[in-house]
């Protein structure tokens, strides 16, 4: 069973009881609007109770209004739902449709819109989605372990990608299927929606490590692919692209690494100073082939220029910026 499941039972259990306690009418209630109050994030739990209350409120407030004047009637029923769910969802309140209309059935089913009725269901209300946000907040799986393993596994993709570019580079006849990329993809998928969780799971501080992290890897993940279909235009093998395999195999390394060096992006700039001093291309062949390898560099560099703004330089800074990597 999942988390949720036991703490929505737990919840339910403890909401009866409390409105029992309380001798409130309908007191089973709770239990209901105690399971629609439990959710997958303290955050979305304590925002889904105030909607629903809310709703539930000014639903009631609506209904004492039409029953009060046209009397308990089935068609009035109809009238409060034809004019109650389109002002719900204009109000953005529309999460508390359901729970407002259990609360107008209970006047209904009352024939009455006596005070000590309608404060009945706002107590019920009270009590059923403030044991769920309760339940909420004491109790929250943590994911720490798991969004590591998540991150130490789109280091580890992402080391493979530069080790295939480098293959390619120095064998242009090297046959890769690209799979590291779709997982790379999935992978950073499933860690933002996982840190978005942990954020959520906040109230009075914000938890942004996880998801800055995933979304600069996003960043990265969209240059490495743009430097894929450069190298596709690699036909012919030049040194020029075995000193930029070279620095493809560095950055494998530098990926895992756990702390910025600043090793792959020094031996860029020297690669560049080489490559200016090079004697031109003297075929059109050879033209196409470093052009293409220079414009492989550029996208390189806004690669690293992305790590190097949120790595830490040195182990000591490091431990302030531990989801950052290359």
């Amino acid at each position: 069973m999942g988390i949720r499941v036991i703490k929505t039972a737990v919840a339910t259990i403890i909401a009866i009881y409390v409105a029992a306690a309380c001798g409130l009418e309908n007191f089973l209630s709770a239990g209901l609007l105690a399971i629609l109050g439990v959710e997958v994030t303290k955050r979305r739990g304590l925002i889904s109770a105030l909607q629903r209350i809310s709703a539930s409120v000014l639903a009631l407030l609506l209904a004492v209004f039409i029953f009060f004047l046209f009397g308990f009637h089935v068609w009035a029923l109809s009238l409060f739902i034809l004019i109650a769910y389109p002002l719900l969802a204009k109000v953005k309140l529309k999460d508390g449709i359901v729970t407002g209309t259990v609360a107008v059935l209970h006047l209904f089913g009352a024939k009455s819109v006596e005070l000590s009725i309608i404060l009945n269901e706002i107590c019920l209300l009270m009590v059923g989605f403030g044991v769920a946000t309760l339940v909420n907040i004491v109790y929250m799986p943590r994911f720490d372990q798991k969004l590591e393993g998540l991150r130490r596994e789109v280091e580890e993709l992402f080391s493979v990608i530069f080790q295939k570019i480098a293959l390619h580079l120095r064998d242009q006849d090297t046959i890769w299927d690209g799979e590291e990329l779709i997982a790379a993809h999935n992978v950073i998928k499933q860690g933002a929606d996982l840190a978005q969780q942990v954020a959520e799971n906040t109230l009075f501080r914000e938890e942004e490590e996880w998801r800055h992290y995933f979304r600069v890897r996003r960043r990265q993940l969209e240059s490495i692919q743009r430097m894929i279909g450069l190298i596709a235009q690699v036909y012919q093998r030049l040194p020029h692209g075995e000193m930029v395999a070279q620095l493809f195999d560095k950055i494998s390394e530098e990926v895992k690494a756990a702390y910025y060096t600043g090793e792959t992006e020094r031996h860029l700039i020297e690669l560049e100073q080489r490559f200016k001093v090079m004697p031109l291309p003297a075929t059109r062949d050879e033209f196409e082939v470093r052009s293409a390898l220079l414009q492989l560099l550029v996208e390189l560099k806004y690669y690293l220029s992305i790590a190097k703004k949120e790595k830490a330089k040195t182990p000591q800074q490091n431990a302030a910026k531990k989801f950052l990597s290359l």
